[in-house]
């Protein structure tokens, strides 16, 4: 109980914090609305094939998450309450408290493009379960994965550079295997060919979620 108290009021505080600035959400907004418009009037992307069609949408949210998720843990040391975080939480606190708030932001992300690009583009959606597991199972993964490197890269200079160029590396499995699991939900519907995407998508959610709150204790020690 006193985890989940611990973790929600971390939650709390950042989802506050973002309705006062609207930083990430205005970033985001404007980012996806941007790359949306850019590929509706200058590619003919319902004539691609169904993986590049698939890709793209990804890519848009791979970057919507760069611009916005590294600002987790970063913010608190340029505005020099890290420590004040360290005072009146510990370490699972904080990083499931991140983690929460950076899944949820994603996801909420994750639908409005996919709806306004399903929309705009007129896509078939063939396997709708299939696409709302894929969401679930990806928005873990890239919040698993965006909330670790914040926190390590939050105590070193050039943060956003750094976020940036250990994130790309990592999540590139996870982008293709997303993109394999989009095809097979908006075109294929092939529910029994979806499993080993599936179970891989479980697998990297689950261990880099394990992995960052276990590396978070090192962070915090220090």
């Amino acid at each position: 109980m006193n985890l989940i108290k611990g973790i929600t009021a971390v939650f709390k505080k950042d989802l506050q914090t973002e309705l006062r600035s609207r930083f990430a959400i205005n970033t985001v907004l404007a980012f996806v609305g941007a790359a949306l418009l850019l590929i509706l009037f200058s590619l003919n992307v319902d004539q691609l094939p169904p993986t590049p069609q698939s890709g793209i949408i990804w890519i848009i949210i791979l970057f919507a998450a760069l611009l916005s998720l590294s600002r987790s843990f970063i913010a608190e040391t340029e505005k020099k309450t890290f420590n004040l975080l360290r005072l009146h939480s510990n370490a699972p606190d904080v990083f499931g408290g991140k983690l929460l708030y950076n899944f949820i932001f994603i996801l909420c992300v994750n639908i409005t493009t996919f709806v306004l690009y399903i929309f705009f583009l007129g896509l078939p959606v063939a396997a709708p379960f299939i696409l709302f597991l894929t969401l679930i199972l990806g928005t873990a993964g890239l919040s698993g994965i965006t909330t670790m490197l914040a926190a390590i890269v939050s105590q070193a200079d050039r943060k956003g550079a750094i976020f940036s160029v250990l994130s790309i590396p990592l999540l590139f499995p996870l982008i293709l295997i997303l993109v394999e699991a989009t095809k097979t939900a908006l075109f294929e519907g092939a529910i029994p060919a979806f499993w080993d995407n599936f179970w891989a998508l479980v697998g990297f959610a689950g261990t880099t979620t394990t992995a960052g709150f276990l590396l978070f204790d090192y962070i915090w020690e220090d």
